[in-house]
């Protein structure tokens, strides 16, 4: 048999190779390259053909070394998409926390928490402090690194969340977008207690919880001690669902009662200049 003739049964011969100059060869690369929608080897391939032929790479590391560029690429557009699809209300990351703040929060623990496993399982996590404490930074440094991860997170404030569920209701489009809150691997919910809600918003609120109940993780951020919740959540029974649907398996961290926040702004203002002359009469 001759070599024209060999291959898989049912394919064509390979077609022979072309001789092409570097330029007509950069040509039909970004055609090719157009056509199959691969931005990154379109751009890359000139500058990693030199560096291949410098390397003395062969004509197979070369072509790894293409897709994988492409492959890179593509997987950073995503992790940015899902971070931006996220609707974080600013960047905050995990390596970024003054765990010297937070004494309830151990470098193993945190570790733990930023692997996600705790999200393939359907664990909660809560976060209970007063304001200033780090919650948020938190809530939106786990949410990144879920996103980050390849997870489908959004975060949203409890009055926003209720007030989105309520519009959805007035349109009858409730179950659709209590449908698509369920779909998530995390849902960040900030604020909570810190804002009253009517009884219809509780049960809207609740209804959310329910439907991600052991199934879904949610994180939440509160400033109010659970026994607190009631004040939020108007029905004492109701609350008491919430704090039951919210503790299950959770992780819970205490970030304490001293403000980062307060703390990190004094100790970046200059001391106070001590009065002299006619100032100390005064």
């Amino acid at each position: 048999m001759s070599p024209a003739t060999t291959g898989a049964p049912g394919r064509e011969p390979a077609a022979a190779v072309s001789r092409l100059t570097d330029p007509a060869a950069d040509a039909a690369i970004g055609a090719a390259c157009r056509t199959l929608h691969l931005p990154t080897i379109r751009d890359e391939a000139g500058r990693i053909a030199d560096a291949a032929a410098r390397e003395r790479l062969s004509h197979r590391a070369f072509l790894a070394e293409v897709l994988t560029a492409e492959c890179d690429e593509r997987e950073g557009r995503r992790r940015v998409r899902r971070v931006n699809e996220a609707r974080f209300p600013r960047v905050k990351r995990l390596a970024d926390l003054d765990l010297a703040a937070l004494p309830s929060l151990p470098p193993a623990t945190l570790a733990m928490l930023a692997g996600g496993t705790w999200i393939d399982a359907g664990e909660p996590v809560v976060l209970l402090g007063d304001s200033g404490t780090g919650k948020t930074h938190l809530l939106i440094g786990l949410g990144i690194a879920a996103a980050e991860a390849g997870r489908r997170v959004r975060y949203v404030t409890t009055a926003a969340l209720v007030n989105e569920l309520a519009e959805a209701a007035d349109d009858k489009q409730l179950s659709r977008v209590v449908g698509r809150y369920a779909r998530l691997d995390l849902l960040c919910l900030d604020e909570v207690g810190y804002v009253h809600l009517d009884p219809g918003g509780a049960e809207l609120l609740f209804q959310i919880i329910t439907e991600r109940e052991e199934r879904a993780s949610i994180a939440c951020a509160s400033n109010a001690p659970f026994s607190e919740w009631g004040a939020t959540f108007t029905d004492p029974r109701l609350a008491a669902a919430v704090v039951d649907r919210l503790t299950f398996r959770a992780h819970i961290i205490e970030t304490g009662t001293a403000s980062y926040r307060l703390r990190t702004t004094r100790a970046g203002k200059p001391p106070r200049p001590r009065p002299t002359g006619n100032q100390e009469q005064r």
